[in-house]
């Protein structure tokens, strides 16, 4: 039986209760914490820098770092999260051009002694990623679009969780499978029986009681 994992988004955190949240976060059995950066242009909204990954390193220490790059230029956006703390930083395959240049990206993160994995959006065939599963830690199934928290689940993509874990486990590939977009605990039912190993959940997570939010997605 696959061990599942939650991965609160802290783009639904309350940054006027920063110290609080991040407490709750360090109790709860999430070990996991998704961090969305947008550039403005690959996604229509702005967020996060890496001076702010740096104040989760030092509130959250013992948390993975999930960095999900949605920019135009993943490998600008490398280096700096890296050195502010992330553990594992994807990016999307539709801001590449070509194979040569996924499979570059995924080596320089590589090279810093993290994990990497690659994301896609919803109308992204899960076909497309077959050719990575081998250089991969981590493959991203958004379940909405992306840019914007608070969005309704799309049962679609849970056809794609399905395909990539069939594709995983036929090669026995130590890649996982993450969601995100529209979890809570009936939308987590059905990702977990689909294939999924880690959760990304927001305002499911934060907008109640953080460590009892958490154990549910977790039943």
């Amino acid at each position: 039986m696959r061990k599942i994992e939650i991965a609160p988004s802290v783009l639904s955190l309350d940054y006027s209760i920063f110290e609080k949240q991040c407490a709750d976060l360090n109790q709860s059995l999430a070990n996991y914490l998704h961090f969305d950066v947008m550039d403005g242009h690959f996604v229509p909204n702005l967020t996060f820098g890496p001076d702010i990954l740096k104040g989760f390193r030092k509130a959250c220490p013992d948390m993975i770092l999930d960095v999900h790059l949605m920019v135009d230029d993943p490998d600008m956006f490398i280096e700096p999260f890296v050195s502010s703390g992330a553990d594992l930083i994807t990016f999307h395959y539709e801001a590449c051009t070509s194979h040569d240049e996924i499979k570059k990206i995924l080596e320089k993160i590589h090279s810093y002694g993290i994990k990497a994995g690659l994301v896609i959006k919803p109308k992204t065939d899960a076909q497309v990623l077959f050719d990575f599963l081998d250089q991969c830690d981590l493959i991203l199934i958004m379940s909405v679009e992306p840019g914007f928290g608070g969005q309704k689940f799309m049962e679609s993509s849970l056809d794609k969780v399905k395909i990539l874990r069939e594709r995983i486990d036929a090669y026995n590939l130590p890649c996982l499978i993450e969601i995100d977009g529209g979890i809570n605990d009936e939308t987590a039912v059905l990702a977990k029986k689909a294939g999924v190993d880690v959760l990304v959940a927001g305002s499911y997570v934060f907008k109640g009681d953080i460590q009892k939010q958490v154990e549910r997605l977790l039943k």
